[in-house]
């Protein structure tokens, strides 16, 4: 059956589907924000009633937070899930805002018309994206192209409490042969892309505590032990001269990306000087000899994000702190294990600090990395669909980033995700002005369409 007539009503139907995007960026589903608990659930309702005009049995599901909205659809082949999220950012500092952000409007961008609001590229319009194409499905041919479960989450903008629970509990329900999720971008402005590989994280806090008071540095200095400079010769230490993580064990699990694979990210033409320079450096920092793009998407890292002790503020004050601090993160690929990591750095840590200090740790949370299997027929399918639509090779990128329910999906439910989205750098997510491309969000619906078509065996080759 012809994939055509389905394209030629996205292309129809796009001033409705905007004004339906639109409707629903005018909700502030803020789940951070207790004072927006309401808007949360009015989102989650909004979408329910989407997803029944596109074909979906749909409803909420509750949580100890904001609820779920689970829908089922289409017949046979095969079951693919979509995930995404309603919720969205805060918008501090207000401000800076050229528009209120929850009065969402088309405006004129730098490539064409842009829709600007809070949660237009995260991840409101990216979801939509999805829900406009099986909407077209069921307008031409009366039915979606394959066995379709959607799956909305309200918490992802703050830290997802209720999800993996949600997923344990309703295994039966969501589980599926393959997740799809958009909540990704663009590689550069105009290429496709499918995440094969996303990082995980491992957060730790450590507090290193020395003499019971701040001391005076004239009447203690040399004699007495001093945090900072404690905890500055951990931190120093957690790296060698050639940006390797010195960490015991750190590198179990770690395997090197095979030839033809670092070909074609050579072949991407990332440009390392401009993505450094855009923030005004110029020399990578991280392992020599590794490519940038091999250090964002294949190699593990280990950051500080945050060093506090003795007095900071205006002026001077010769002081020995009795307390030091640091927050460490750790993104992690491959096969690493977050909670060995995590054993063997404050195993690490402890056997440098003096005998007349302590230390004390607060975890921040960890998940392990996620790698999809590209053999699975689906990813090939979705590539060839998504090069048609924008005319050019669509890429396998990694992302150094991390998205736990991909990890969750793969952990809790035994399946894959094929992650590709449509935003582009530009787009200031979780900051002010906010904005999706109206042509990212047009090719974004086609491009779902080509995929679903492609992926129950459709016509792929429509111009």
């Amino acid at each position: 059956m012809s994939l055509a007539p389905v394209l030629e009503r996205i292309d129809a139907t796009l001033p409705a589907a905007l004004e339906r995007l639109q409707a629903f960026l005018a909700i502030p589903s803020i789940s951070t924000d207790p004072a927006h608990a309401g808007d949360c659930t009015r989102a989650a309702e909004w979408l329910a009633g989407e997803l029944r005009a596109a074909g979906f049995e749909a409803g909420l599901r509750p949580t100890p937070g904001h609820p779920m909205v689970v829908g089922q659809g289409g017949g046979g082949g095969r079951h693919l899930l979509f995930y995404g999220h309603y919720d969205v950012q805060p918008v501090d500092p207000l401000a800076l805002w050229t528009r209120p952000p929850f009065a969402p409007a088309i405006e004129a961008g730098p490539r064409g018309a842009v829709i600007r609001g809070r949660g237009a590229a995260d991840d409101k319009g990216q979801l939509m994206t999805f829900v406009e194409a099986a909407r077209a499905f069921v307008a031409v041919r009366g039915a979606l192209p394959l066995r379709l479960t959607v799956f909305f989450e309200g918490e992802e903008e703050s830290g997802s409490p209720s999800l993996a629970d949600f997923m344990r509990a309703h295994a039966g329900e969501l589980r599926a042969e393959l997740a799809l999720i958009c909540d990704t971008g663009l590689f550069g402005d105009a290429t496709p892309a499918i995440t094969t590989r996303l990082r995980g994280l491992l957060g730790e806090e450590i507090t290193v505590t020395g003499p019971d008071r701040d001391l005076h540095s004239g009447m203690y200095g040399g004699a007495a032990a001093n945090p900072v400079r404690v905890l500055a010769r951990i931190l120093a230490a957690l790296h060698d001269d050639g940006g390797r993580v010195t960490v015991p064990g750190f590198y179990d699990g770690v395997d090197e990306i095979d030839a033809g694979l670092r070909a074609e990210w050579q072949g991407l033409g990332f440009d390392e000087g401009a993505f450094l320079g855009a923030v005004g450096l110029a020399l990578p920092a991280g392992e020599r000899g590794r490519s940038v793009l091999e250090m964002l998407w294949s190699r593990p890292t280990c950051e500080f994000n945050g060093i506090s002790g003795g007095y900071a503020g205006e002026g001077f004050k010769t002081v020995l702190p009795a307390v030091a601090s640091a927050k460490v993160s750790f993104r992690l690929v491959g096969l690493q294990d977050p909670a060995r990591i995590r054993e063997s750095f404050r195993a690490m840590v402890r056997a440098m600090v003096p005998a007349d200090c302590t230390v004390a740790f607060r975890g921040h949370g960890a998940s392990p990395a996620a790698r999809m299997d590209t053999a699975d027929p689906a990813f090939a399918a979705a590539r060839a669909a998504l090069s048609a639509e924008w005319g050019r090779p669509a890429a396998f990128v990694g992302a150094g980033g991390s998205i736990p329910v991909a990890g969750l999906f793969q952990s809790l439910l035994g399946m894959d995700s094929l992650l590709t989205g449509f935003g582009r750098d530009d787009d200031q997510i979780h900051s002010p002005n906010e904005k999706y491309d109206v042509e990212c969000f047009h090719r974004g619906i086609r491009s779902w369409a080509r995929v679903l078509d492609a992926i129950a065996g459709g016509d792929r080759a429509v111009p």
